[in-house]
């Protein structure tokens, strides 16, 4: 099971690299691209399946602390339903450089409170 873990902790790492580094690496133009689209799918799918899995191993390596889960969800959301509404603003070509500044801001957030909390 823990293999199980590591693999979706080195998923849920390359979800974050791909919203990160893709926000980074559009700021000039300015659009959601794919890989922070999903990105952000990847971080909320591993998200959830890394607090199942810890739920379900129980042991002191894998502690599930429930409030700080909460937060990084709800910011997980917003990371996800600002690439998605900004995708399909970009799709009508439509300026998404709000929405992806959302993105990007929100996921270094929730690193921030992964790495600190």
């Amino acid at each position: 099971m823990d293999l199980v873990y590591n693999i979706l902790v080195a998923l849920h790492l390359l979800g974050m690299a791909a919203v990160v580094g893709g926000w980074i690496a559009v700021r000039a133009g300015r659009t959601v691209i794919a890989p922070i689209l999903w990105g952000a799918r990847a971080q909320l799918v591993t998200g959830l399946a890394l607090v199942g899995v810890a739920e379900a191993l129980k042991d002191e390596e894998h502690h599930v602390n429930n409030a700080k889960i909460a937060v990084k969800l709800v910011i997980a959301l917003v990371v996800l339903a600002a690439a998605e509404v900004g995708a399909a603003r970009g799709r009508k070509g439509r300026d998404t450089g709000s929405l992806l500044d959302v993105a990007g801001g929100a996921a270094v957030v929730n690193v921030l409170v992964a790495a600190i909390w």
